[in-house]
């Protein structure tokens, strides 16, 4: 019974070490620390537009390279008023935040979108002012 009882908590014990392994790239996604610290501005032309879970997300056309564009989850990303209805594909699209670390991954995190003239500060506490 005792050497039931070993095996059966290393096996516990694994599955939980695995669970905790398999959550690291989601969790490594999420938050900032992947981005530089300055500002980064990128304009463009929308591709696609995705407003679901985790990121709504922009495609954004620059000069031929595309660019992928992250702002806030989908419930933060409409209370700023931005909508899949609030540009569309062909759309010029400015985006203010922070670049990937990676200067080979065409890649940011946008705490401000400006579209068709209006403003959308995804992250109203990380926008410039």
């Amino acid at each position: 019974m005792d050497r039931i009882s070993r095996r059966h908590a290393l096996g516990i014990f694994a599955l939980g070490g695995f669970g905790f392994a398999a959550g690291m790239p989601a969790y490594a996604h999420h938050g900032w620390s992947w981005t530089e610290d300055g500002f980064f501005q990128l304009e463009g032309i929308v591709a696609a537009i995705y407003i679901g879970n985790p990121h709504a997300t922009l495609d954004i056309d620059v000069e031929g390279e595309l660019w992928r564009v992250e702002l806030a989850p989908p419930s933060r990303t409409v209370a700023a008023g931005f909508t899949e209805e609030a540009a569309a594909i062909g759309d010029e699209i400015t985006a203010i935040g922070n670049r990937s670390l990676d200067p080979a991954e065409r890649r940011m995190k946008a705490v401000r979108i400006v579209v068709n003239g209006k403003t959308y500060d995804v992250y109203p506490r990380r926008a410039p002012s």
